[in-house]
């Protein structure tokens, strides 16, 4: 047993007002860009986190922990206070690097499709698919942030822009280990009605 419990009810009381904390201290509103953004770092997260408890595939859920500690520091860097002078994380090149390796890797495991998909072949490659669009938005709210002048470390940007890519070829990549392929998004025949 923990030596030392937080009560999560007395912590989440202080956002009644409508603030949450910031890392480094101070305060923002919850409907503020930064809060925006990092919320949505958050649920990407979460669907990453889905697909790899929907994976039977060891590579994938290595892959989906590995981004997933990225996107948490991410969350770390986007949540501190742009005042402090305490730095929790920051995104580097370094990143940007790793997610490009592992796209070329998983490329050249892969036949990729030719056109759009429609998600869902597996439970995984759907959940794959949720956190690429999950992250995609995430992208547009720290664009948005650094647009209102929020966030000056263009690694974010260019670090959420390969992940989303990374998260499509991880989906291709975990239908093709199930034996699986998605369906294309367009048809040659036209619907009946």
């Amino acid at each position: 047993m923990p030596g030392r419990k937080k009560k999560m009810l007395a912590l989440a009381g202080t956002g009644d007002d409508g603030s949450t904390g910031l890392l480094g201290g101070g305060r923002a509103r919850k409907d503020d860009p930064r809060i925006e953004a990092y919320g949505t770092i958050d649920e990407a997260s979460s669907a990453v986190g889905l697909a790899k408890s929907l994976s039977p595939h060891a590579r994938v859920r290595s892959i989906c922990e590995e981004l997933q500690r990225g996107l948490y520091s991410l969350g770390a860097e986007l949540a501190t206070n742009p005042d402090s002078a305490t730095s929790f994380a920051r995104m580097t090149g370094e990143a940007v690097a790793r997610l490009d390796a592992l796209i070329v890797e998983l490329e050249g495991s892969v036949t990729m499709p030719d056109g759009f998909i429609l998600p869902g072949a597996t439970p995984a490659s759907g959940a794959l698919d949720l956190a690429r669009a999950v992250t995609r938005r995430a992208e547009r709210r720290c664009v948005a942030l650094e647009g209102a002048g929020g966030l000056a470390n263009k690694e974010v940007r260019r670090w959420l822009n390969r992940l989303s890519l990374l998260l499509f070829v991880l989906g291709r990549y975990e239908e093709a280990l199930a034996g699986s392929t998605a369906a294309r998004a367009k048809t040659t025949q036209r619907p009946k009605g």
